[in-house]
């Protein structure tokens, strides 16, 4: 057995780590970074929207690399929570059948004790912060750890996940100002729709599957009807984040990086075939590229 997950191929984990690293690289899923850069985006975004409204030329770099850290490090222990949940789960689907835990390349106690440890790195970079910081960083706790048995009882599981992922919406302005404002509240109402729509996309890899072992997901949910359904959120996403950078007097080039951002998100849809799995995984994807254009827009409008 080669160890690798069905879905992750080709990645510098299968090709360069130590052998003995791998499960525990693939666990934290270190072989496909996408979902760490897509916890990392928001966090970026509110840290540069909050630039913009401190009237800072270039928002806290120490801020930007440490939630760089903090995102890797979260996100892998939110995922080796999720596999040692779903263990059982993740033996029925084909897609997921081969990660560290089901496999039986990772215990459920080595998993245990690797969560705890990327759980304290989490915590050493959470400790850099404000108290106001620190606080509202422990609150998500409670979201990421009811996130995996969400999807046992609702059809919006994508819900609990946008509260999860766009978490970095608040933080970013909290390790600014100390507090919370209307601009980071709606920054982060922007992300969970948009989180909500990308990961719609993300489930129908796992449709059939999910409806066999009676998954429930938003994929399931809107069936046919996903693609007006993706416009509705995604619509909801944009106009919540021009809000925000209404309220902070966000300059030209935010809106022109806005609609950039925009201009992604219908690609996607129109791009969209919910029978593709393969497709479907491309356009989960590219909204790193979708989500670091905007962040990109943010930064040059605070430099503005």
């Amino acid at each position: 057995m080669n160890g690798r997950v069905a879905d992750s191929t080709g990645n510098w984990v299968d090709s360069h780590a130590p052998t003995w690293t791998r499960p525990y690289l693939r666990l934290a899923r270190l072989d496909r970074p996408i979902g760490s850069w897509l916890l990392l985006i928001p966090c970026w975004w509110s840290t540069a929207l909050a630039g913009v409204a401190a009237h800072q030329q270039l928002p806290n770099v120490w801020h930007i690399v440490l939630f760089f850290i903090g995102a890797f490090a979260m996100r892998g222990a939110g995922c080796t929570w999720n596999d040692i949940v779903d263990r059982d789960l993740d033996a029925r689907v084909e897609r997921t059948r081969s990660r560290p835990i089901p496999s039986g390349q990772v215990s459920i106690v080595n998993a245990a004790a690797f969560l705890i440890a990327q759980a304290l790195i989490g915590l050493l970079v959470l400790l850099q912060f404000n108290n106001f910081t620190i606080a509202t960083g422990i609150a998500s706790l409670a979201i990421v750890a009811i996130y995996p048995f969400m999807k046992r009882i609702t059809y919006w599981p994508q819900i609990v996940l946008g509260l999860a992922f766009s978490w970095g919406a608040l933080m970013g302005w909290a390790a600014a100002f100390g507090r919370l404002d209307a601009p980071a509240i709606v920054l982060y109402a922007g992300s969970i729709a948009w989180v909500i729509g990308y990961d719609t996309i993300y489930a129908h890899q796992d449709r059939d599957d999910d409806a066999l072992i009676g998954i429930k997901s938003t994929a399931l949910l809107f069936g046919e009807r996903t693609k007006p359904m993706l416009a509705l959120f995604f619509t909801a996403a944009v106009v919540l984040i021009a809000i925000a950078g209404y309220l902070v007097g966000a300059g030209f080039i935010f809106w022109l990086a806005l609609a950039a951002f925009a201009g992604h998100l219908a690609w996607q849809i129109q791009r969209l075939d919910i029978t593709d799995p393969d497709l479907c995984l491309v356009l989960f994807k590219s909204n790193r590229d979708a989500g670091l254009i905007l962040f990109a827009g943010l930064l040059l409008a605070a430099a503005a």
